[in-house]
């Protein structure tokens, strides 16, 4: 049997991966969290100061929530090697619930900033436990893929929940944490649901005695190190300066009201909706480094621009740019950091480190920009916030592919095909 290279390349590619039911799990309960968070997200400044108390206390709410995301990483990281993804991720879930409610039965200010700083202690440990399962349940071959969907759910619940947030506060000041303790209530009974016999979801005997990868042995990766600056620049720029210093600059620069802050903000999120998916797909069959490499450039052009313009347009643009950028280059680091650590997953201390470097970012990104928009311009502060992105593209250039190459089976298999041609090959 003599076969055709189109015959022959049908035979060698893989047979279309379907993904585990586990997945949609965390997928479905990554867009609830998100339209829950985003719930809160227009109540809490006010709510803050219904307390009388300044602005800057009602920012140190907001930002008591990130800070203690930060603080806690490291024991989320140890808690994921010592018990697993799953109960992590669960316990995780059920503290922010908790302390949500709390939230919207606060008396004090301060009965505020403490149940909304443990908040954050909970958030940290589903957010680096999620990262943990989705590496154990995605088939490698569809890390970039499983990436992008649990991105983009994520994203689209973060645009949907400020939109019905923005209407509960008309209501009451409480009510969107009282919803969102209760939607979060819902989600930790749905997972365990789901989740509770599954065997992927589970860790295993021999999974507990597998050697866990520390955190300075994923260090001396540069695929790892470059993912670890490219999760900071998205912090920088997605977490940090697109919510604090674009809103600012809007204004002062352009002239424009609240109403084009969100419509400006809506365009950077419908270029991460766009291509995530897209960008999964290629991480998978193209490799993460170019992946990486092209969102990166994007992200530090579209980046750098914005503070250059008083044009509308031209800002428009800018926005879109980066947003593009910043979904192109999400599923590609996060499959490259799984690449490093395997399906195994004994590597709490990793996935911990690479989320730190996110909220490092979301956390010193507007503070440095607010000081050099201060203290020189605008434009001088979006040129430091794509350089920061441009630097990122430097790690990757030494950075290795770390795309998992096919299994021996496979391998096998097409060596038997071809095996078949030459025998009937006079």
């Amino acid at each position: 049997m003599i076969l055709t290279d189109t015959e022959l390349a049908a035979r060698e590619t893989p047979a279309k991966v379907r993904y585990p039911r586990e997945i949609w799990v965390l997928v479905g309960a990554s867009f609830l969290i998100a339209i829950g968070y985003g719930l809160i997200a227009p109540a809490l400044p006010s709510y803050a100061t219904s307390f009388n108390v300044g602005v800057t206390a009602a920012s140190v709410v907001v930002s008591a929530f990130a800070a203690m995301r930060l603080v806690f990483a490291p024991a989320s990281g140890r808690l994921v090697t010592r018990f697993g993804e799953r109960p992590v991720y669960l316990w995780g879930l059920l503290i922010v619930a908790v302390f949500t409610l709390a939230c919207a039965l606060a008396t004090e200010y301060w009965h505020l900033l403490l149940f909304r700083s443990l908040s954050g202690v909970g958030s940290t440990m589903f957010t680096v436990s999620a990262i943990g399962l989705l590496i154990r349940i995605s088939p490698p071959e569809v890390r970039g893929r499983v990436s992008g969907l649990w991105g983009t759910s994520f994203l689209l619940g973060s645009i949907a929940g400020p939109v019905v947030g923005s209407g509960l506060v008309s209501v009451s000041l409480r009510a969107p944490f009282l919803i969102y303790g209760l939607a979060l209530v819902l989600v930790v009974v749905l997972v365990w649901l789901n989740l509770r016999r599954s065997e992927l979801a589970g860790r295993a005997e021999t999974d507990a005695t597998a050697p866990e990868m520390k955190f300075t042995e994923a260090l001396r990766h540069p695929a790892y190190r470059a993912s670890l600056m490219s999760n900071f620049a998205n912090g920088w720029v997605v977490f940090g300066v697109r919510g604090s210093l674009i809103p600012l600059f809007i204004v002062a620069v352009l002239a424009r009201g609240e109403e084009f802050t969100g419509f400006a903000l809506a365009v950077f999120a419908a270029g991460n909706v766009l291509v995530m998916m897209i960008s999964g797909r290629f991480a998978d069959t193209r490799g993460r480094k170019p992946m990486a490499l092209a969102g990166l450039v994007m992200l530090a052009v579209g980046s750098g621009v914005l503070g250059l313009t008083d044009n509308i347009w031209l800002f428009l643009g800018a926005s879109m740019l980066a947003g593009i950028g910043a979904g192109t280059v999400n599923p590609a680091h996060n499959a490259a950091v799984a690449d490093v650590l395997g399906v195994k997953a004994r590597g709490g201390g990793v996935l911990a480190g690479f989320q730190m470097a996110a909220d490092i970012g979301a956390v010193t990104g507007p503070l440095v920009a607010a000081v050099i928009a201060e203290q020189w311009s605008y434009a001088a502060a979006f040129a430091v916030t794509g350089a920061v992105a441009g630097l990122s593209v430097l790690f990757w250039i030494f950075a290795p592919e770390t795309l998992p190459k096919r299994e021996p089976a496979e391998h096998k298999a097409q060596d038997a095909v071809r095996e078949d041609c030459c025998k009937d090959t006079p």
